[in-house]
């Protein structure tokens, strides 16, 4: 079953085209990574999955419906990039306020709270809290409804080793995954399969395993990514 498609999308800030025409389809169940340079569109892209903006032409589907319906936001979660929790309230109220939208029982908040060793700041106020931290909050406030489709944009940022390793272990739970990253070896934990783009266009789609192969020789994984950027195969 398809949780996530995309046809001849197209998205343009002004003169800059953010993404020129990509299509893809995502089955339910699959974990991919989305890599790709800086202004590769890779933002843009989870905003428009995430119903938050709107593509210029195309067509854009989850679960067969607009990204943007009150059904797709029961069943969906956006972490975006440098995600800033509501600074004023405390780190648990902003996990009340987000349980109390998406019905959720009070009690998962605080199973979070000591998986992510947040507990201690319970009644911090989110703008006193350390970057991250607040990146820790806001992975909890995305994943909080265990949602069936999950879209994360640089979900580690700013965090320590031993976060990142029990993050990736809460994700690796998700049932449908799209996360952009710039870390390889997180993209190789989380994702069995890779959308590459670059300059708003798809380079390259797959399983991580066939992207592997397109090795020369001792070429690394990082070289093959590089080389698929700037569209040599």
């Amino acid at each position: 079953m398809l949780c996530i498609h995309v046809s001849n999308v197209e998205k343009r800030y002004g003169s800059l085209i953010a993404l020129n025409g990509i299509s893809f389809d995502i089955n339910c169940n699959e974990k991919w990574a989305l890599l790709g340079p800086n202004g590769a569109g890779k933002s843009t892209l989870l905003k428009i999955l995430a119903g938050l903006i709107r593509p210029d032409k195309g067509e854009v589907k989850i679960m067969d419906k607009d990204p943007s319906s009150v059904e797709i936001k029961k069943i969906l979660g956006y972490l975006p990039e440098d995600a800033d929790p509501f600074p004023g309230l405390s780190v648990i109220d902003n996990l009340k306020f987000v349980a109390s939208l998406r019905n959720v029982d009070e009690n998962k908040i605080y199973d979070l709270l000591d998986i992510l060793d947040l507990r201690r700041y319970i009644n911090y106020k989110a703008s006193t809290l350390s970057r991250g931290n607040k990146q820790k909050l806001a992975i909890a406030m995305a994943i909080l409804h265990e949602p069936n489709i999950i879209l994360l944009d640089e979900p580690l940022n700013y965090l320590d080793i031993p976060t990142q390793e029990t993050v990736i272990e809460l994700l690796k739970k998700m049932n449908t995954l799209l996360v952009s990253t710039h870390i390889l070896s997180v993209a190789d934990k989380l994702a069995t399969k890779v959308l590459i783009i670059s300059n708003g266009i798809i380079r390259w789609m797959g399983d991580f395993v066939e992207l592997k192969k397109m090795a020369n020789g001792n070429e690394s994984i990082e070289h093959i990514i590089a080389r698929l950027i700037k569209g040599y195969y």
